[in-house]
């Protein structure tokens, strides 16, 4: 049994960019989704698509890399944890990388990128950093 969910599923998209798959499959959910939405609008994932298998759907996930084969997704790192959670205010949101890299930030709106929580003046748990 999954404790973490959106941690596995990091994990797996980590694994699977790190052995140069084309694709990563995973059980489907609502928070995977739009972790995944975000991905693929943000460029870092080729799309995505939803399953309705039975009894538990999937969610396939393309990954994309550059033209000497290395990942797009340089790293994926986890920041609120089932046994730590982080909040922050839509000040506090933090820069990854400089810009270069997105924060990932489910909050009352939705799932939604650092920028996008900034813009709308809203915060909520920080789920993890990408670059």
């Amino acid at each position: 049994m999954v404790t973490d969910p959106v941690a596995d599923l990091l994990t797996r998209i980590r694994n699977a960019s790190a052995a140069q798959h084309r694709r990563v499959v995973v059980p489907s959910s609502k928070v995977k989704v739009a972790v995944a939405k975000i991905l693929a609008e943000e460029g870092f994932t080729a799309g995505y698509v939803v399953t309705d298998d039975q009894p538990q759907a999937n969610l396939i996930i393309g990954l994309k890399y550059t033209g000497k084969a290395k990942p797009v997704i340089t790293n994926l790192e986890r920041v609120s944890k089932p046994g730590r959670r982080v909040y922050v205010g839509y000040r506090d949101i933090p820069w990854v990388r400089s810009g270069l890299g997105i924060n990932i930030v489910s909050t009352p709106k939705g799932v939604m990128t650092g920028r996008q929580a900034r813009k709308e003046q809203v915060g909520g748990e920080l789920l993890c950093n990408v670059w």
